[in-house]
């Protein structure tokens, strides 16, 4: 498996979601091997390129699997929404393990 953090320069939700990543694959529930890249975007037509729709952007082999329908490449912050109803800058650990074994 592949994944890829795209962020803005200076991102400050850019560690949050790496620490998060690291969290999600470590557990015991983790039976995943993955590779990890973060790739910093600059430009909105790199955004568009790569799939990003706010800083962080989290794919999995190329998808992200948070996405909102009709969201709009950018290089802006991007806030997530959790199952009990809290906003934050990254998927919570939950959220991405669901997400890593899909």
């Amino acid at each position: 498996m592949r994944i890829t953090v795209l962020t803005v320069p200076d991102c400050p939700n850019g560690p949050l979601v790496r620490a998060r990543l690291a969290e999600a694959l470590a557990g015991p529930e983790a039976e995943v091997a993955a590779e990890i890249e973060q790739i910093e975007v600059t430009e909105l037509a790199q955004a568009e390129r790569l799939g990003m729709t706010g800083s962080p952007t989290v794919l999995v082999d190329g998808t992200d699997p948070f996405a909102t329908p009709g969201a709009e490449p950018s290089v802006s912050c991007r806030l997530y929404r959790a199952a009990d109803g809290s906003v934050g800058g990254a998927p919570t650990v939950t959220e991405l393990r669901a997400a890593l074994t899909r």
